[in-house]
């Protein structure tokens, strides 16, 4: 199956990517399993900055979505992908 993964922010720049990527996983495929291939994919960078497949979930400064909703409203990193599945990296923006 194959998914798209849109990066928000600094995060292009980060991993170095201009665009969205469309992803091919294996059926019932979950997030965990592609921000794994994503961290193999993408490697130091994003394992230092975004996600370590050691850890629970995304570092804290960043937030994903899976068409829409967040991963908190879904089952958070065992969320199960779909075909065409639309999924955001963005940075968790602060100000005052």
């Amino acid at each position: 199956m194959k998914v798209t993964v849109d990066y928000l922010g600094y995060i292009k720049g980060l991993i170095g990517v201009t665009q969205a990527e469309k992803i091919e996983l294996k059926s019932e495929a979950s997030v965990r399993d592609l921000l794994d291939m994503l961290a193999k994919k993408h490697g130091d960078p994003f394992r230092k900055a975004i996600y370590e497949s050691s850890n629970a979930d995304l570092k804290s400064s960043f937030i994903l979505s899976v068409n829409g909703l967040l991963l908190n409203q879904l089952k958070g990193l065992d969320t199960k992908l779909k075909e065409d599945d639309q999924i955001v990296l963005m940075p968790i923006v602060s100000g005052g």
